[in-house]
């Protein structure tokens, strides 16, 4: 079978190369390339030669065994050929093999009706533990969304407390300056008073000064 093997490999390669060196004898014929004595006629003549030895070679090239399909398929070795009532009755011979199998196959591994009964109600229990886990995620994601709330309240409150602070702050340095306004509108009226009087200390001075001023 490897002798086989090598020797088409071999056969391949000279088709390939004879092929190629035909393609090129055309190319020069065609072109009408000329390189030294290679020209157009010369390479077509040579290409066909190699060409014609390779196919004279070919004659006894050795034939691949046919495979005997009888051993895959029996059915073959007698001439039989699947009519319609082979084809209705593979398809039934094909269900009862199945069927066969899959009764072997529980038999092995000790399956029957009590035991896929209880795997049902298993099932069904999980089902009904995963109900019940699903309502707790519910439950837990609630929470967790109040608590969000409840900490986004406590921000918005602490956020209030400081403002109010603030203003608090504020107002005693509004009051603060009023009470300063005051003790200074209290001095000024003080000073004016004190002014007024003086004023009125100086008038009558100066007004002693011209009477006696007149008298002389």
């Amino acid at each position: 079978m490897a002798q086989s093997k090598s020797t088409k490999k071999i056969f391949n390669m000279a088709y390939g190369l004879g092929a190629s060196v035909v393609i090129l004898g055309a190319l020069f014929k065609i072109m009408h390339f000329k390189i030294g004595p290679l020209t157009g006629g010369v390479m077509l003549t040579l290409g066909l030669v190699v060409e014609a030895i390779i196919f004279a070679i070919s004659a006894f090239e050795p034939i691949e065994d046919e495979l005997d399909w009888t051993k895959v398929y029996p059915e073959l070795a007698d001439g039989q050929s699947l009519g319609k009532k082979g084809k209705e009755a593979a398809p039934q011979d094909a269900q009862s093999m199945l069927s066969q199998k899959l009764d072997s196959i529980l038999k092995e591994a000790k399956l029957d009706a009590n035991l896929i009964s209880s795997l049902g109600d298993s099932i069904k229990n999980f089902q009904g533990a995963a109900e019940g886990l699903t309502a707790t995620s519910k439950t837990v994601s609630s929470t967790n969304q109040y608590n969000e709330q409840m900490s986004m309240a406590a921000a918005k409150l602490e956020s209030l407390n400081g403002l109010y602070t603030t203003q608090v702050e504020n107002a005693g340095k509004q009051a603060d300056l009023n009470s300063a306004l005051v003790e200074n509108s209290q001095r000024l009226q003080e000073q004016m008073q004190s002014l007024a009087t003086n004023l009125s200390s100086l008038n009558g001075v100066y007004g002693g000064m011209l009477t006696a001023m007149s008298t002389k």
